[in-house]
């Protein structure tokens, strides 16, 4: 027969505190767009030879994976930097330029679109979440890492 183990802080434990929701979303968030950018530079590249399911603006090949490229890397450190002070604001002014890939990838404005509302989703359903937590740690401050 198998005992439960007790998870229940006591007395002198330390408590580690939770990151916020909101910047785990958040970054998720921007960390796949970012993986989606790089495939969208693959398929552009598949594309470079075809008149097929291409956007109205035709770069070539070079300027395509710098443009990408660059895109990627701004992805990738805004999600590590979303925390920091202007960070929701500047993950929200990226999805400008991702939107803007359907102009070279028209499929790029339906999945850059999914990726807008996820993005609205994120920084509503985090806040939301955090908010739930604060007031829960207030009610039992007992096991509040915050409090």
């Amino acid at each position: 027969m198998s005992r439960k183990k007790d998870d229940r802080p006591r007395e002198g434990d330390t408590i580690m505190p939770r990151k916020p929701a909101k910047v785990q979303f958040a970054a998720t968030v921007l960390q796949l767009e970012a993986f989606v950018v790089a495939f969208a530079a693959v398929a552009l590249h598949g594309l470079r030879e075809s008149v097929y399911e291409r956007g109205p603006l035709a770069l070539d090949p070079t300027t395509t994976w710098i443009v990408t490229g660059v895109l990627f890397v701004v992805l990738i450190a805004l999600s590590r930097m979303v925390a920091s002070p202007g960070g929701y604001l500047a993950g929200s002014v990226v999805q400008v330029p991702v939107l803007a890939l359907g102009l070279l990838l028209p499929m790029m404005y339906v999945v850059a679109g999914v990726f807008v509302i996820m993005w609205w989703v994120a920084l509503r359903l985090g806040g939301r979440i955090d908010a739930e937590r604060a007031a829960y740690d207030a009610e039992h401050p007992e096991t509040a890492p915050n409090v």
